[in-house]
């Protein structure tokens, strides 16, 4: 079968190297599996979305010599695709009109965040605003990560019902990554630790979709002396493209993989058919997270 890996940013910035690191790994998984490698730009929340920001993605992307198969798929255009899964979804899901403050009032804490606390879960109908939650049963929903092993969540014990609309409107990026993912053919995602909590419900949804279930495997996050992740919202620095290969070099190394310097590569052509050939997901540290300084 034929590796299909992406890379899947969102435009609320420029590209970091945290970014450069999933975009890497996912990267390199594919090409060593001689498979395609996509680029979907997830656009989805356009008040969070920085001007600017797609077309500056792309051309850094570009600059480190990444290459994509395909055409680049926009979140922003798949709405009706989104729309169609939903209505597919009809039976396991229902409106809820909590509010934020419901849900801190209301909603006990856990691991990964409020848990909810099934309000609305018996409303049929409502023409308040309202999200749509999706339903959530107490059977545990495990996988096996290519670097973290097996991991298991009872979900509705453990996270509940989540939303897969919002009440804006939006459709949650849980549905939206599920129903893109199948779409695309997607059947290897490589992506940073922070996602691995989410992996769980977006199985569960690949179940009631009868969508197949792609490998995943969770890298190690890069995070500050402080402990602090690597990212837009914590304005992280952006990809310096005037030293592609040492940050290149530098990636590698964050992932465990043996390395030369910089200097040892007359350029990024010869850097990358290096790492794809020497590519290996088995050296990944085993951790949720890595302290990086620049």
């Amino acid at each position: 079968m034929l590796t299909i890996g992406r890379f899947a940013p969102s435009p609320t910035g420029s590209l970091h190297f945290g970014s450069l690191l999933a975009a890497a790994a996912s990267y390199l998984a594919a090409r060593q599996a001689g498979g395609r490698w996509l680029l979907r730009i997830e656009d989805l929340d356009k008040p969070r979305e920085q001007p600017g920001a797609t077309a500056d993605i792309i051309r850094t992307l570009g600059e480190f010599g990444f290459c994509w198969d395909g055409e680049i798929l926009y979140q922003s255009q798949r709405t009706a695709a989104y729309q169609q899964a939903l209505s597919a979804l009809a039976s396991h899901t229902y409106p809820c009109t909590c509010s934020r403050k419901d849900l801190q009032q209301h909603a006990h804490v856990g691991e990964f965040g409020l848990i909810y606390p099934d309000t609305c879960r018996d409303q049929t109908h409502t023409d308040a605003p309202h999200a749509m939650r999706l339903r959530t049963d107490d059977e545990t929903v495990c996988f096996t990560d290519l670097i973290r092993g097996h991991y298991c969540q009872r979900l509705h014990k453990e996270v509940g019902d989540f939303v897969v609309r919002r009440a804006d409107g939006l459709f949650a990026y849980q549905l939206a990554v599920v129903v893109d993912d199948a779409f695309q053919g997607v059947n290897q995602i490589v992506r940073g630790a922070d996602l691995l909590d989410n992996t769980p419900r977006q199985c569960w949804l690949q179940h009631l979709l009868g969508y197949p279930q792609p490998s995943y495997a969770h890298i190690p996050l890069a995070v500050s002396e402080n402990g602090q992740k690597l990212s837009k919202q914590n304005l992280a620095p952006a990809l310096d493209t005037h030293k592609r290969l040492e940050t290149l070099v530098s990636a590698l190394h964050f992932l465990g993989q043996t390395c030369p310097e910089a200097d040892a590569f007359g350029s990024l052509n010869a850097f990358w058919d290096f790492a794809i050939q020497q590519w290996d997901m088995s050296k990944v540290p085993r951790v949720q997270a890595l302290s990086y300084t620049n």
